[in-house]
């Protein structure tokens, strides 16, 4: 029988981690805004409305959101001198109360979940782009799609199964680490 060991659990993620983690997130939803904008740039109005809704919605919902509706009832949130992986439990608790423990799956539940709608603020702009290339091909936006959808697979691939969710406390509530197979390693 092979020997494995399990993953460390990360009280306090390593700031190389942290910075990765929000890095990668920023570049995704700033190339995401501009590429919108780069896209629509025929009807003006359409893409810098569009473009900068996007931004809004997409920074709120990570920012915002995931702070005020999900943190709160993450183990993070409880756990003293800690540092989750995008580092909003640090932000969590200075504006949110403490919320229920058991309540912390529920951020995969429901259509308009914090999680779809997260899932939904990387997507968009890749879906938004496909039209924007056959309407208007150009080599800056054909980039710009492939660099989000690059972002997108290296989150997926890399950044949740061996950076972030494999470290987490809350990967035996979490439906992400389960849906990813992470919980058990």
């Amino acid at each position: 029988m092979m020997n494995e060991t399990k993953a460390e659990l990360y009280k306090r993620y390593p700031i190389s981690s942290v910075l990765l983690y929000n890095g990668s997130t920023i570049l995704h939803f700033l190339l995401g805004g501009i590429g919108i904008m780069l896209g629509y740039r025929s009807w003006p109005w359409v893409g810098y409305t569009v473009g900068l809704l996007y931004l809004v919605f997409a920074f709120a919902e990570m920012y915002v959101v995931m702070p005020v509706a999900v943190c709160p009832h993450c183990v993070y949130y409880r756990l003293k001198g800690s540092l989750c992986v995008s580092g909003l439990n640090v932000v969590s608790q200075r504006f949110a109360k403490e919320g229920d423990p058991k309540r912390f799956a529920q951020r995969a539940e429901g259509l308009l979940c914090p999680n779809n709608l997260y899932l939904f603020s990387l997507v968009l702009p890749i879906l938004a782009l496909i039209p924007a290339l056959i309407l208007g091909f150009s080599w800056p936006l054909l980039v710009i799609l492939a660099g989000l959808l690059a972002l997108l697979l290296y989150r997926f691939f890399v950044i949740f199964p061996r950076v972030a969710c494999i470290h987490c406390y809350a990967k035996h509530q979490c439906p992400q680490a389960e849906a990813m197979g992470v919980r058990e390693r």
